[in-house]
């Protein structure tokens, strides 16, 4: 195995590293800017009702959530499913169909609850 070999895995492991980081990184600025923001809301003597402070902390969850990533999801399967098709090697047909059926099967899951949801 050559020098140049080893940096493809390494570089999606790292890459898939850089994501996840930069993720929590976000999630950690977004909670703490809201905290500065009830801080300083309280120290100039706004007063903050606890429908707000709960509407801050867990903001409302939209009805076509569970839609919007159903049809991302399947999207994602069909655009592996396609570059498997188009790609032009049988050999890795199936493994790409294969890996396909996970983000469609998530998206199918998604779409079913969408569907079935109580509507408040």
């Amino acid at each position: 195995m050559g020098a140049h070999e080893v940096w493809i895995p390494l570089s999606m492991f790292i890459g898939l590293a850089v994501v996840l980081s930069l993720w929590v990184w976000f999630r950690y600025r977004a909670k703490r800017d809201l905290q500065i923001t009830i801080r300083t809301a309280i120290e100039k003597g706004q007063g903050l009702s606890p429908e707000l402070i709960e509407n801050l902390v867990n903001p409302p969850v939209s009805p076509q959530r569970d839609l919007r990533r159903g049809v991302i999801s399947v999207l994602a399967a069909v655009g592996i499913a396609l570059f498997a098709l188009f790609m032009g090697e049988d050999d890795a047909f199936g493994p790409l169909l294969g890996i396909s059926m996970f983000p469609l099967s998530i998206g199918v899951g998604y779409l079913l609850m969408h569907r079935f949801a109580k509507s408040d």
